[in-house]
């Protein structure tokens, strides 16, 4: 009876541990488990809400049916809508718990972001970003409380064990899974009366798994930023009778520096520690493919840049600019984590030594000319030379007439020193996965729903299709550690 537990929930990120302390809460024993030695350090800190107490201290206030039709429209309806109305209906007490129970305890807040700066349709941007702070405006690293409040609750965490299947009864209900010790190789079953709830996360870090479902994220993607990501849990419940999204759904940053020459269909490095990582490059600055040619408007998604890096010749880009840019970045007015300053990753001094950084590992290139930066960069010189000698042009002028880039986004690349870095995508996640329904129950193909079986966060689909709407920030951790909370609620109930 030492292996029966109430809930069992794989996983013990984001959404998994806000599942265990959720169905503890209620009263049930909970065993948490993760294939890893270690999970405190995966707690995103951008967390999206409407209208959560943070944001009613600041004022603000999320319209929910506006961002409900936004995010209908940016999926084009390839999603469940009644999931989305789930998590904007239940994302604010969430947001509001994590507050009161986990950082304010602590000496942490959630702080809002204080615009949402927007003029143009594709650039749509709302005002959800609620980042995980102290009062003096530094990151508050909530991982170590999250472990303090699971064990205050009375949570089992066993880490470096891994789900490898269900265990399931001849009606098809989940009754308990088959874990792995990661260090001997001992396979342990455990018992679940209530249910077992799958928060593995996506497949990114599995080449096999990406190469059949998402073919071309393997081949724009140059790194992908979530090594623990091995589809394991997405795997077991398909072997339990689960539906799974039928396309694949993706979180992008444009952020993925290459060295001059990678072929990005063969390089696809699975690394938490970010090699390459290149901040600048979600900025919208020139953009040219490797004809040195540009191809579109580069003030859109993070994500939609490389889908339309994905369509030239090599799958890649390169970015180029002058030493003056990294002087006037506050003018772009970027969103999320790519905000110049806090609640953004750098400022203009750190993003200066990630390029020398950069530079000195050979991934950036430097030079006097613009001739000379094209040879460094293997682009046509007379390409290039031409593609910054109109997009001057039009930066004078104040018109895109290419393109369409909004005015305050256009900055001329006129003196030297010249910058130019090869650029693809670096996969944060995959977003696809098991079919679920509103009470978190993992569905099959009839939409009926797999007794006892529940998923939440990467691990679960229906929710996202295709890109990441990254002007909604935050929508990923909400969306996981909102729906891990109901379904440690929905299985303690059962």
């Amino acid at each position: 009876m030492k292996d029966t537990y109430d809930v069992i929930v794989a996983g013990a990120s984001n959404a998994g541990a806000m599942a265990a302390m959720a169905a503890a809460e209620n009263g049930a024993k909970v065993l948490l488990i993760d294939k890893m030695a270690s999970s405190r350090f995966l707690f995103r800190s951008f967390f999206a809400a409407l209208d959560s107490n943070a944001q009613r201290r600041a004022g603000i206030k999320v319209d929910k049916a506006k961002l409900m039709n936004f995010l209908t429209l940016f999926f084009q309806d390839n999603v469940d809508e009644r999931l989305l109305w789930t998590w904007a209906n239940h994302t604010d007490e969430t947001a509001n718990w994590l507050e009161d129970n986990i950082l304010k305890p602590n000496g942490g807040i959630l702080k809002p972001q204080v615009d949402a700066n927007y003029e143009t349709v594709v650039n749509t941007a709302f005002n959800t970003e609620l980042a995980v702070a102290t009062p003096d405006n530094d990151w508050a690293h909530y991982g170590d409380w999250i472990m303090d409040k699971l064990k205050e609750l009375g949570v089992t965490l066993k880490y470096n064990t891994k789900l490898e299947e269900l265990i399931t009864a001849d009606d098809g209900s989940v009754t308990g899974i088959v874990a792995s010790d990661r260090n001997s190789g001992i396979k342990t079953e455990f018992y679940a009366k209530k249910g077992v709830i799958i928060c593995t996360g996506g497949y990114g870090a599995n080449t096999e798994l990406m190469q059949k479902w998402d073919p071309l994220g393997y081949k724009k993607n140059v790194y992908s930023d979530s090594p623990r990501d091995d589809g394991s849990g997405i795997l077991a419940g398909l072997k339990a009778g689960a539906a799974r999204d039928e396309e694949p759904a993706e979180i992008i940053f444009d952020r993925g520096a290459v060295h001059v020459g990678t072929d990005a269909e063969k390089h696809y490095v699975v690394d938490y520690k970010d090699p390459g990582y290149f901040w600048m490059g979600a900025y919208p600055l020139l953009k040219v493919n490797l004809n040195g040619e540009r191809f579109g408007n580069e003030s859109v998604p993070y994500q939609f840049d490389i889908n339309a890096a994905a369509k030239q010749p090599g799958y890649l880009e390169a970015e180029i600019w002058s030493g003056d840019t990294m002087d006037h970045l506050a003018q772009f007015k970027t969103q999320g984590c790519s905000r110049l300053g806090f609640p953004g990753i750098y400022n203009t001094e750190e993003n200066k030594a990630e390029v020398e950084r950069r530079i000195a590992d050979g991934m950036i290139q430097k030079a006097d000319t613009i001739a000379e930066l094209a040879q460094k960069l293997n682009l046509p010189g007379d390409n290039l030379v031409a593609s910054v000698r109109t997009y001057n042009k039009m930066c004078d002028q104040g018109i895109d007439t290419d393109f369409g880039k909004e005015q305050f986004r256009l900055f001329p690349i006129k003196k030297g020193p010249y910058y130019g870095v090869i650029m693809g995508g670096r996969l944060l996640a995959t977003l696809d996965g098991l079919r679920i329904n509103t009470k978190m129950q993992v569905i099959n193909k009839k939409g009926q729903a797999i007794p006892h079986l529940y998923a939440a966060g990467n691990a679960s689909g229906g929710f996202f299709w295709g890109s990441y709407p990254d002007r909604v920030p935050g929508l990923t951790c909400s969306h996981a550690q909102t729906f891990g909370r109901l379904a440690g609620q929905f299985a303690s109930e059962n």
